[in-house]
């Protein structure tokens, strides 16, 4: 089918993740006010959405606390500039076998608990968006397994619409997306849903085109989409997934890189893709524009 442009992109930064690239780079950020300073850079830079995960201010690792969250959030809404405030969902679904020969127990780094924790933070923090991981997948590592059951992400999914909090539904292989369709068909999410397409994550949907243009074209014709992909490929993913009609992601979750051999920041990696979508003639969106194309309310900081 012919391509359709899209000639209004929002841009979503990504801003720390919860991979280990926090002693890859001295521009991931660790603590609440780090996270949040970059996140505002990057809203500045031209980013309308920033997607933000809270790590341990001391080691960089991942982490699930509230008050991680909380300062976070008071942090970017309290900022001179706006931005829409996304938040993942996504921690609290790691398990990691012991082993080819002896699975059972788990090993370290599992972490598994119930949909109600899973959601805390959502919850306390009330974003615009939160992310649902709306599969299962082996994660990269041999034992890591990503685990999101269709229970699980009917309960995450329905309590993300009964606080009115935009679902983000990341999609990582095209399986993921029929589920999505059928989460909106059983009234748990609406349309038009939100989807995130997680290109070159192994072993999701590999990053070639013929791929991403299947994935494109499992989207719903009135859902809002946008795309990414990893490292040296994530520029290239801004102009793919602009051409293919959909909106864009960067950040250092995804890539420490701004060209090769040059380490970035979160705000570079804006700049250089609104660089890229206004030279293929298209209008970079502020995020007043973004809410209204996705029915999303601006929220006062938590601690107001």
């Amino acid at each position: 089918m012919p391509l359709t442009m899209n000639r209004n992109v929002f841009i979503t930064c990504a801003v720390t993740g919860s991979g280990g690239t926090q002693d890859k780079s001295p521009h991931v950020p660790r603590s609440p006010e780090q996270i949040a300073n970059s996140a505002i850079d990057a809203a500045k830079a031209g980013a309308a959405v920033v997607h933000c995960h809270v790590r341990d201010p001391d080691t960089g690792a991942p982490s699930r606390k509230l008050e991680y969250y909380r300062e976070v959030t008071d942090r970017i809404r309290a900022a001179e500039v706006d931005v829409v405030l996304n938040l993942t969902a996504g921690m609290g679904g790691d398990i990691v076998f012991g082993g080819v020969e002896n699975p059972l127990p788990a090993d370290d780094g599992t972490d598994m608990v119930g949909a109600s924790e899973r959601m805390a933070h959502i919850a306390e923090c009330l974003p615009e968006i939160c992310t649902l991981d709306c599969g299962t997948m082996n994660f990269a590592e041999a034992d890591y397994v990503m685990t999101n059951t269709p229970g699980m992400l009917r309960a995450m999914g329905q309590m993300m619409t009964d606080l009115g909090v935009k679902p983000e539904i990341e999609a990582f292989d095209t399986g993921h997306l029929w589920f999505a369709k059928q989460l909106v068909a059983e009234g748990i999410l609406t349309a038009p849903a939100l989807v995130q397409l997680c290109m070159g994550v192994p072993w999701g949907a590999p990053n070639d085109l013929n791929t991403f243009m299947a994935m494109v074209n499992n989207v719903p014709a009135d859902w809002h989409w946008s795309a990414f992909s990893l490292g040296r490929d994530q520029m290239p993913y801004v102009g793919a997934s602009v051409l293919a009609g959909g909106n864009v992601r960067v950040g250092l979750e995804d890539n420490l890189f701004l060209e090769k051999g040059v380490l970035a920041t979160n705000a570079q990696l804006v700049e250089k893709s609104a660089t890229i979508i206004e030279n293929l003639g298209a209008k970079v969106m502020g995020p007043a524009e973004v809410r209204a194309a996705l029915g999303l309310t601006k929220r006062a900081p938590v601690s107001a």
